[in-house]
């Protein structure tokens, strides 16, 4: 079975050799793009496209950041595999869009990922929505619920007035690492 597979002896050679090559660029692209930042749920993952800036700076400013992380309100919370799912294709889709270079000025989240939102802010904000008062049911919020989403009514909540890249010029940013190791810069230095 494994003969199968193996190509003819004059071409293992060259097979290897190739291999190789688009192994080692694969590496390379995963280790150059941190794309293992983004298995983890740290919002500086979310800066390494620098068109995420402002989003992220107005979210640092926000009384959300004690509690939430890009992950806890954009990715769903049912299970693992769903999480992971969604954050592989949509990570996919931004990399793909970022990498063209047609990303737009303003970004607008599409209506899976506003879903998305819209279930998170619920699941953490259940018992404020359905309690005014302890025991007392909300009426303000089931009423104005129906068919509506949270942010109709609560617009600048958590990213604030947030209109383009050029929206917060002075927001600060974790700036991004360097690909390039540290050894390669020592002995580029001498």
């Amino acid at each position: 079975m494994l003969k199968k597979l193996l190509p003819p002896p004059k071409w293992r050679f060259l097979v290897m050799i190739l291999s190789s090559i688009i192994i080692g660029i694969s590496l390379f692209t995963f280790y150059v793009s941190k794309a293992h930042s983004y298995l983890s749920d740290k919002p500086e993952a979310c800066t390494n496209c620098h068109i995420m800036a402002p989003q992220y700076a107005t979210w640092n400013h926000s009384s959300h950041r004690e509690v939430a992380h890009c992950n806890d309100c954009h990715v769903p919370h049912n299970n693992a595999l769903e999480k992971y799912y969604f954050k592989a294709k949509d990570g996919l889709r931004h990399a793909s869009i970022f990498t063209l270079k047609k990303e737009p000025q303003v970004i607008f989240i599409k209506e899976e990922g506003a879903e998305v939102v819209h279930n998170n802010c619920i699941r953490c904000h259940s018992k404020l929505i359905s309690e005014h008062k302890v025991g007392q049911p909300n009426i303000h919020h089931k009423a104005h619920m129906e068919n509506r989403k949270c942010w109709e009514c609560h617009r600048e909540v958590p990213h604030g007035r947030v209109n383009s890249i050029s929206s917060v010029p002075n927001a600060r940013v974790p700036l991004p690492q360097s690909p390039v190791p540290d050894w390669l810069k020592e002995y580029l230095e001498k």
